[in-house]
């Protein structure tokens, strides 16, 4: 079954980016690629993502080897970006997300659709019932302001947590109405 998924990572003060778009403060951070709630072993289970503009745009600015993702991508976006010439399946959209999330279902295949970022786009998804679940690996730092993690009200039940090296690793699952 295709469940929608937000993972990223939060600063404790509830930020996923600063002002000016940086991520360095989660850079610098040790965390182990095999641990609890590591990303190779969520990727893997990844049919599609979405993000919104700012998150392609740091992508497209910090990638060092190039568009790393494979499988097809929606980008949220109400700004031109420059057309890819790499053959990366990445399609650009100002649609409401539930028009584009019923094609990302399909797209992948029976894996979960990401939501790469950012917290305001998660929170579209959670608007209209789309998003199942978020897993946040929490950084030992505070930054004061930035992009926040989800921008709106969205209950959750705490489903797991773990220590990955320097993060506090939670998963979340979405509470419906009646659960």
């Amino acid at each position: 079954m295709t469940r929608t998924i937000y993972y990223t990572a939060s600063t404790l003060d509830g930020f996923i980016a600063t002002p000016e778009h940086s991520l360095d403060w989660l850079l610098t951070r040790d965390i182990d690629n095999t641990g609890p709630m590591n990303y190779d072993e969520f990727i893997a289970k990844v049919g599609a993502i979405a993000m919104g503009a700012s998150t392609y745009a740091w992508v497209e600015e910090h990638a060092p080897g190039g568009w790393e993702y494979t499988m097809p991508a929606w980008v949220f976006a109400h700004r031109d970006f420059p057309p890819r010439t790499d053959g990366a399946d990445v399609t650009f959209t100002s649609e409401a997300v539930p028009q584009v999330h019923a094609r990302m279902v399909a797209a992948a295949a029976g894996k979960d659709v990401w939501i790469v970022g950012g917290g305001d786009l998660a929170g579209q998804f959670a608007d209209h019932g789309l998003l199942d679940e978020m897993i946040v690996s929490y950084a030992p730092v505070t930054i004061g302001a930035g992009a926040p993690l989800l921008p709106r009200h969205v209950e959750f039940r705490l489903e797991e947590v773990a220590r990955n090296r320097e993060f506090a690793c939670a998963r979340f699952e979405v509470v419906r109405d009646g659960e």
